[in-house]
Parts: structure tokens; sequence; C-alpha cells
């Protein structure tokens, strides 16, 4: 799901940021010999996602301590219902807590927030995607989350695909300028992407043959007229400030793919307990 090399740096990294020199409570209040079991609960509606970080979380804290979901990755929970079993060294449990708990809750909540938007859109032939607007250094983590809850990944990074915006068009000269420029530099295997803002601009990107045009901030009314425009010629993304409120009506306008930044910036954890039995 996500490199495995990259996950243990930062789950190492994050453990170290919590822990530092130990944990000043536990450590000098519970013996080594001291074993619990432990179960993470649901407290609100939502779709679980995160146990492959947690899991690594505990491993990486005591290897010993044995980890036992008890719904699948993307399994839709309720209140109360338990969600996983943890059974080990007391201190080892106390100590990666908070840590799994942190990244299984935002995790779920980015989860819980596309499978509410896929389930929107489920009768219409479009792609639910996300966007860049992830938090700094989780973004492998957040996007892995879109997933689970059933939307898709829009590029990773800057290096993943073309994508001339309108700051580019401006200091290019222009899209037609922008797009022959760029064309002349990159592999014949990277896509292009041109965004714009009115059916002008959508027919010089169709003219220049990008491969996915962005319709940025356009009414329903102008992108129902550019998917006509487009007679399927290229990519057509709807995106801007789209919402649980409008992404319906977007999707009937006939788009390819809807991206919704709200994704990864405007979602809200779910929230979830641990419990020492």
């Amino acid at each position: 799901m996500v490199n495995k090399f990259l996950l243990e740096n930062f789950i190492k990294d994050a453990i170290i940021e919590d822990l530092n020199n130990g944990d000043l409570t536990t450590d000098h209040l519970i013996s080594d010999r001291h074993i619990s079991s432990a179960r993470m609960t649901a407290k609100a509606s939502g779709v679980v996602s995160g146990f492959f970080v947690a899991e690594k979380v505990f491993k990486m804290i005591d290897e010993e301590i044995t980890f036992h979901p008890l719904v699948k990755e993307g399994a839709l929970v309720g209140p109360g219902d338990d969600i996983l079993e943890l059974h080990g060294r007391t201190k080892s449990i106390l100590k990666g807590e908070r840590l799994a708990l942190n990244f299984m809750q935002r995790l779920s909540g980015i989860s819980t927030l596309a499978n509410r938007l896929s389930t929107l859109v489920k009768d219409y032939d479009v792609r639910i995607a996300d966007t860049r607007k992830t938090t700094p250094n989780l973004r492998f983590l957040e996007k892995a989350a879109v997933k689970i809850g059933g939307c898709h990944n829009h590029r990773f990074n800057l290096s993943d695909a073309v994508m001339i915006k309108d700051n580019h068009i401006i200091a290019a000269g222009g899209i037609t300028l922008a797009v022959e420029k760029i064309r002349e530099n990159i592999s014949h295997t990277t896509k292009i992407e041109v965004e714009v803002q009115d059916l002008e601009m959508l027919k010089e990107a169709l003219k220049v043959k990008a491969d996915i045009i962005m319709l940025d901030n356009m009414s329903c009314e102008t992108m129902k007229e550019a998917v006509k425009i487009n007679n399927g010629q290229s990519i057509l993304e709807a995106s801007g400030g789209i919402n649980e409120e409008t992404i319906v009506s977007v999707a009937q306008t006939g788009v390819d793919v809807i991206s919704v930044g709200a994704l990864t910036h405007s979602y809200q954890s779910l929230d979830i307990s641990l419990n020492i039995n």
C-alpha cells in the first residue's frame, strides 16, 4: 500500500518525537513484567483506516506485542464497535497508545469523508480524486487513506505529471506557448494537464492536445458546455471548492474526474479510544 522503507523511517521519527528520552510516567510506574490486553473502540460512525500504521508503531516499540484487527481496513463501523485487540507488555502498549491513535483517527477521518463522497456519486461515471493540499510529510499516508475510503489519487508530487496552472500560463505567455515548450522538454510518457477558467481557454487547450484539462471554478452550466465541446478528446477534471453539497451536481455535468482538496484538508478525525482490559 505504501513504501515500507518510507513508512519505517517516518514512524521512527514520530516515536522519537513522542518518547524522546522515555516515558516519565510509564517507566516509573509500570513493571517490565506487567502484561495487559487492550482494545481500540470506535466512538463514532465511520470508515476505519490506518491499521498498517498503528501496527508499525507498536511493533517498532515492542516487536513482541500481538496486534489483531477485528475488522478489515476500510470497514464501516459504528459507535461502540471494537476494531482492534492488543496483547503484550503494558509499558509498550501505553507508550504507543497516543501515537497509534493519532494516526488511526486522522486517517480514518479521511477515509470516512472519501467514502461519503464516493457514495454520493456512485451512480455516475466519474472519479473523485484528492489534491496536493496535504499535511507536509504526511501525504503518502493521507493519500493511502483516500484510496481506502474509495476515492482516487491525483499526482503525488510535482514530478509525477505536468500541470500548467494559471500562473504558469501567465508567465509563459499563454497556453499554446506553455504546452509547446513543455512538450519539447519532457518524455513522451508524461501526461500534460492544463488549467482553464473559461471555454475559450478550453478550446485553446484542446487545440494543443492537452491530455487532461482542469475546469477551474466553473459553473455547472459552463462545465456541461465544456463536456460538449470536448466530445471525449481530453480527460476533463472539475476543480474548485467542490464539497458534499455540490458534488452530485458536478458529477451530472459529465466530467471525468472531480478533484476535492477537502479530502485531505477539511476532514474530521474519527473518534477512537484505546482501553486496557
